[in-house]
């Protein structure tokens, strides 16, 4: 789950900051610093929903924003998977709409 939940990031992120001619955002860039798998691994052996779902929000907001909100086409499926994640409230919750996620993620970039 950790290296979906940093694919996830790392993905969102990319959205958000990557433009075109400019090096590509990597798992050990900076802006990875708080989305990183061990971050993520903590949380997970914590069993702490809320706070992989704190930290996926921050990642997906930015990312909901460079593809111009819930109100654009692609922004709208985004949103729907993420509120499918939000409503996740055990850690078995989060697995099917993570992968969803990651994979909407990468269909976009």
């Amino acid at each position: 789950m950790e290296l979906h939940l940093e694919t996830v990031a790392l993905f969102s992120l990319k959205l958000a900051y990557e433009s075109e001619g400019q090096s590509p955002i990597l798992r050990d860039d900076l802006v990875m610093g708080d989305y990183q798998r061990d971050v993520f691994e903590l949380l997970v052996r914590r069993g702490d929903v809320e706070g992989i779902l704190v930290k996926v929000g921050e990642c997906v907001g930015l990312a909901l924003d460079a593809v111009g909100g819930v109100d654009k086409p692609l922004g709208r499926e985004l949103g729907r998977l993420v509120g499918e994640l939000r409503s996740a409230q055990t850690m078995e919750q989060l697995n099917t709409p993570l992968i969803s996620l990651k994979d909407y993620l990468k269909d976009i970039l």
